[in-house]
């Protein structure tokens, strides 16, 4: 596999074609027109923390929308199967499918290493979290879908560059949903911005 280059901040967003969950194609810059977007990539269905962020997405969506902000998760499903996981999992998210996984190398989405998955001590105390909380335990993927395929979440603003480009440290290592709401110090991810975001 080609060596992945990380997105930057503001750099143009990748306009790659993916999957509705009917099967018909779809740019992704149709999600970015007029509003900023949060475009969430998901790893596999059997991940415990992949049900987490995608339930705090969903639970959140209406506030997303009061803020102009368009949601859509990108996952490595079939559309059949996207459909079906997006619809228990994130009802009303706009969920598209990338079998071929095309639009996560294009944001620079490479495999897991062991110490970003299995041997990381953040996923191990993340997985037992989750089974006490949630019952959740990690499962195997569903036949297609990589087993150590990174997530990453990233912010495009209506102008189609990159706002925010966050890649995970290790599998658990989803976004705060409040971050993505208010942005960090409260900013306004529809405006552009001179300089990449840096704490005061």
């Amino acid at each position: 596999m080609a060596n992945l280059v990380q997105l930057k901040f503001n750099e143009l967003a990748p306009d790659v074609e993916v999957l509705t969950t009917a099967g018909q194609p779809f740019r992704l810059s149709s999600l970015w027109q007029g509003r900023a977007l949060v475009l969430a990539f998901t790893r596999h269905f059997g991940c415990p923390q992949c049900k987490e962020m995608l339930d705090q997405l969903a639970q959140f969506k209406s506030e997303f929308v009061s803020r102009n902000l368009n949601l859509a998760l990108v996952t490595q499903a079939a559309p059949e199967a996207a459909r079906q996981f997006c619809d228990a999992r994130a009802p009303g998210v706009t969920c598209l499918a990338d079998p071929e996984r095309v639009a996560y190398r294009a944001y620079g989405l490479g495999r897991a290493s062991l110490l970003q998955s299995v041997l990381s001590p953040r996923v191990i105390r993340s997985n037992k979290r989750l089974e006490q909380e949630k019952g959740w335990k990690p499962e195997m993927p569903p036949i297609g879908q990589d087993a150590f395929q990174m997530s990453g979440t990233f912010v495009i603003g209506p102008d189609g560059r990159i706002r925010l480009p966050y890649y995970y440290d290790d599998i658990a290592d989803h976004p705060p949903v409040e971050l993505l709401l208010r942005g960090l110090m409260g900013m306004d991810w529809s405006t552009p911005l001179e300089s990449p975001i840096q704490p005061e």
